[in-house]
């Protein structure tokens, strides 16, 4: 393991924008291609790169995140890799809870500085994507940088997204822009490369992945920018003039999650002939808990472009281009197009089942002759038989108590109950 380096992972505000699926859980913790979670990407990432320690900093909605983390990621005795958790915390000298990115690792200082690192490497825990950190932390002691910043070539209409950034002939980043407006897009063309210019990807966008010197980090932390809460907005533009800031373009895929939308899209991707994002990789393995799940049961299921993850039985007439999470139970004459159904927590037993009958409840999961389509089941549903859930345009943004809709999207809720013939 890399003994130089360092990892915090960003737990995230609140994920408004990715409600419902946040309302009980934090970002990074929400459930992904069927048995993962969020956070999972970037640890792996880390333990693919041969960085063994990182520290997870959480705040909004933590506990699932912690159970996870805990149930996860044990290492030999033998080892110096850990995964810790550093939860916001009130204390004599701060009472505020993490206001920022900056501020977040500002307040975790403490914890980290007696550990041995020479370089501390920053990254969210919402993002998907495959990297190679050991070729970064390289190339940043390469270019003899003080901050690196992981960048991605983007197209005109996404730049307006993200903080744009200009980098001379030797990398090295001349100037920032967050977010900027459409007219001034003209001023903040790079050379990302032919590919790159050939598919319109013309703009050097931060990914929110960042490399420090030790020193330098808790320099502007705790003095030059003791005040400042957020990395993109304040300490790096400010850097640029003063420290030798350096752009690390990766060409890869890459996909912020943001919204319901990007997630809905990222995980469905993974459902094509060659995905994107490869889960089928010897060495870019995607670590998660150890179930210990029986294989996935099927019964007369047609199946197309589908993902269908341990311990499901499945009995469906249809389903296509979807992804079916753990322990997902689909009853008999049942479609299922366009959907990520994240499974359940538990299995119901023969009783279970007879005592949820008894009460009117349609058992865990989903039941017989039902239709669901552009949808996303949060975990531990249960779907009557005879339901239509028809997602699509048509459909305005709305909430309601057991689904919200958003760009079309039906999000089924957590632990939501729709009877028998329910329609939306």
């Amino acid at each position: 393991m890399n003994k130089e380096v360092i990892a915090m992972i960003l737990g995230g505000g609140a994920g408004t924008r990715l409600k419902p699926l946040t309302a009980t859980r934090s970002k990074p913790a929400v459930p992904i291609a069927g048995k993962y979670r969020l956070v999972d990407i970037p640890i792996s990432n880390c333990l693919n790169s041969n960085i063994g320690r990182m520290f997870v900093l959480t705040q909004f909605n933590s506990a699932s995140l912690n159970k996870h983390i805990k149930n996860t990621y044990h290492f030999s005795a033998f080892s110096s890799a850990f995964v810790d958790i550093i939860a916001a915390e009130q204390t004599t000298d701060n009472p505020n809870w993490f206001q920022g990115t900056a501020d977040a690792v500002r307040q975790s200082l403490r914890h980290i500085e007696q550990n041995e690192f020479d370089y501390v490497l920053i990254l969210s825990g919402d993002q998907l994507y495959q990297m190679d950190f050991e070729e970064m932390v390289d190339n940043h002691i390469k270019s003899k940088a003080e901050i690196s910043i992981a960048t991605i070539p983007v197209s005109e209409r996404d730049a307006t997204e993200f903080g744009i950034l200009k980098a001379d002939e030797n990398h090295f980043i001349t100037s920032f822009i967050e977010k900027p407006k459409h007219e001034v897009l003209g001023d903040w063309v790079s050379d990302t490369g032919e590919d790159m210019r050939t598919a319109g990807r013309i703009y050097l966008a931060s990914m929110g992945i960042y490399i420090f010197n030790r020193k330098l980090l808790f320099d502007l932390l705790q003095e030059d920018f003791a005040e400042a809460t957020d990395f993109g907005k304040e300490i790096l533009p400010n850097s640029i003039s003063k420290h030798r800031v350096v752009s690390y373009q990766y060409d890869g895929y890459w996909t912020d999650i943001g919204n319901i939308h990007s997630f809905f899209e990222a995980n469905l991707d993974l459902c094509k002939d060659i995905p994107p994002f490869n889960l089928f990789d010897n060495s870019k393995i995607v670590y998660t808990r150890s179930r210990m799940l029986p294989p996935a049961k099927v019964s007369g299921t047609t199946l197309e472009r589908t993902i269908i993850a341990d311990g499901s039985i499945i009995a469906a007439s249809r389903i296509e281009n979807s992804v079916i999470g753990i322990r997902t139970r689909i009853g008999q004459g049942t479609t299922v197009v366009n959907t990520y159904i994240m499974g359940s927590d538990y299995y119901e037993t023969l009783d279970d089942m007879n005592l949820a009958a008894s009460r009117g409840l349609p058992k865990l999961g989903i039941g017989e002759r039902s239709y669901i389509r552009n949808a996303i089941i949060d975990k531990n549903c249960r779907i009557g038989d005879d339901v239509r859930i028809n997602g699509g345009p048509h459909l305005a943004n709305s909430d309601h108590s057991l689904y919200t809709v958003k760009d079309g999207i039906v999000v089924v809720k957590k632990g939501a109950i729709l009877p028998n013939g329910f329609v939306i």
